[in-house]
């Protein structure tokens, strides 16, 4: 039996609907190496309904915070475009477009690492990789609705993010944590008069 076929849905850089003005991310590489990374949420059509901006500028980063990341970002957003039989993107100066909720899960991992120490960042990426889609947007909610413009780092649920995918160890690190902790006997359990 055949598998039916689909027709490819034309897209702009990572995932964006090709029909006039969509909901998506930009990510603003800018030639000069001692600039930001500017991420921002555009709204398309749906700005102004409901008091919607035009665009709300989400993330800025180093260059140098940018670079450690922008590999990985577009292997995990490629698979999942993959995933979708969308076609591939990669980072190049000027504008890249990215589409809305891989634009969050973006920003997810831009938040996690805009302040860390450099040498946190491998963690955070292996860490937000791990996540599920899901989660990823969950996270991203959860801070944009309070903590999500570019001036509102390390604060509320942006340093929720940053602890969580930079302090949370590797399965090494928790064994041989779990490994020193001397186990509990019956005299340090508390006991409920009920399980006597």
């Amino acid at each position: 039996m055949k598998k039916p076929t689909t027709t490819a849905r034309k897209t702009i850089g990572f995932g964006v609907p090709d029909e006039i003005d969509p909901h998506h991310f930009t990510v603003e590489i800018p030639t000069a190496r001692t600039e930001p990374v500017i991420i921002t949420e555009r709204f398309g059509l749906k700005s102004g309904s409901s008091g919607l901006p035009d665009a709300v500028e989400r993330c800025r980063l180093s260059r140098a915070a940018w670079t450690a990341i922008a590999e990985e970002a577009k292997r995990v957003l490629n698979e999942r475009l993959k995933e979708k039989e969308l076609a591939t993107s990669r980072w190049s100066s000027g504008r890249n477009s990215v589409e809305r909720l891989l634009g969050r899960e973006l920003c997810v991992l831009a938040w996690g690492i805009e302040v860390s120490n450099k040498d946190l960042i491998p963690n955070a990426i292996r860490i937000w990789a791990s996540l599920k889609p899901e989660e990823r947007w969950w996270l991203f909610s959860m801070s944009a609705s309070l903590t999500g413009l570019a001036e509102d780092t390390d604060i509320g649920w942006r340093k929720a993010i940053r602890v969580a995918l930079t302090e949370t160890p590797g399965g090494d690190e928790i064994a041989v944590t779990r490994a020193k902790r001397r186990p509990l006997n019956d005299i340090d359990r508390p006991q409920l008069p009920l399980f006597k």
